[in-house]
């Protein structure tokens, strides 16, 4: 959508420089598509655009994904609510599924890669933490390289953390959940879909500030509204701490990609040319696609409990591979299904 408005339509961009912006985003941390807009805003206006291009794209869903959480904090509860998140839960399952096979033809290009992501999953099954197991296959890759090429690495790019304190047991105070997010933010490469092991990590397992079945519906909020799929935070926040709570985590989940596509334009031309740092990324991307294949096993076990909602995601999946649906239509039919299939219980 964006090279159709910003190329074709509008002509405010070459395809090639729309290109080169595309491989920026994807070398720094956070939502790529949010990062294109970004850049694409400081293309045209400076630090002004920066800021309105960002805000324009990330405001719109956050401000839907507030509404729905309102809805489903006072109406999750009910009957017909319930059944409708019955039916979009295994379709997010699917969904998943399919951005998977898409992100492992890209990350998984050498046995040596498979190898990384195969210990990645391991880590990760084994309760280590998210940010600890990038960094690790960040610098296994980077020693496979080396080993390969016997030559020593001129420069080095790691995920950027920032750093964050200590999280207490829920209730979650308002500055905790802005670091969690800042964090997460601060660390998740590409597809929002790995964002999915951080939020399992830092807000399931060791808080228990949610539990599975939040989880993956602020997963289908997130996948069924417009926008960014980070706005799954929004919903997650305003779970957790309301109005407040929706506002500080949706700031923190996006802050860092504000920050880091503004510091990191100048030095892109050296980190492309840097085999240490290409080394590095490709250890990151394909311990982030292990991370995000064991939470879609976690993800669906929670998702699908029974016959009618193996069948729906089955279902999804084989629509999904064959015809490219958009997703935004499975989910609704899988929201509407639920229903009927809840009603007539």
């Amino acid at each position: 959508m964006m090279e159709e408005e910003f190329v074709r339509r509008r002509q405010w961009l070459t395809p090639d420089e729309f290109l080169d912006l595309v491989g920026l985003a994807g070398l720094v941390p956070g939502p790529s598509s949010t990062e294109v807009a970004i850049l694409v805003g400081y293309r045209r206006a400076g630090w002004r655009g920066l800021l309105l291009a960002g805000t324009c794209f990330i405001l719109p869903a956050a401000i839907i994904v507030t509404s729905l959480a309102w809805m489903y904090v006072h109406l999750g509860r009910l009957p017909a609510a319930g059944g409708v998140l019955m039916g979009i839960k295994p379709v997010i399952v699917a969904v998943v599924a399919q951005a998977l096979v898409a992100f492992g033809r890209t990350a998984i290009k050498t046995k040596g890669l498979l190898a990384i992501g195969l210990l990645a999953a391991g880590a990760d099954l084994l309760d280590a933490p998210p940010l600890g197991i990038l960094v690790a296959a960040g610098v296994l890759s980077l020693l496979r390289r080396v080993a390969q090429r016997s030559e020593a690495p001129r420069m080095l790019l790691g995920p950027v953390a920032l750093a964050a304190p200590a999280m207490l047991a829920s209730p979650p105070g308002l500055a905790k959940l802005f670091f969690v997010f800042l964090k997460i933010g601060a660390v998740v490469f590409g597809s929002g879909y790995v964002l999915l092991a951080f939020l399992r990590a830092d807000l399931v397992e060791h808080p228990h500030w949610l539990d599975e079945s939040q989880l993956i519906d602020a997963v289908a909020v997130g996948q069924f509204t417009p926008g960014p799929v980070f706005t799954t935070a929004t919903f997650i926040g305003y779970l957790l701490a309301g109005i407040p709570g929706a506002a500080v985590a949706t700031a923190g989940v996006f802050l860092p990609s504000f920050v880091l596509v503004a510091l990191s334009g100048p030095f892109i031309p050296r980190i492309r040319r840097s085999p240490a740092a290409s080394a590095v990324l490709e250890g990151v991307v394909v311990a982030s696609f292990a991370l995000m294949a064991v939470v879609a096993v976690r993800l669906a076990r929670a998702a699908v409990v029974d016959v009618p909602t193996l069948f729906e995601a089955v279902v999804s999946a084989l629509v999904l591979f064959r015809w490219r649906v958009n997703s935004a239509w499975l989910v609704l039919a899988g929201g509407v299904t639920g229903a009927i299939v809840y009603a007539l219980r």
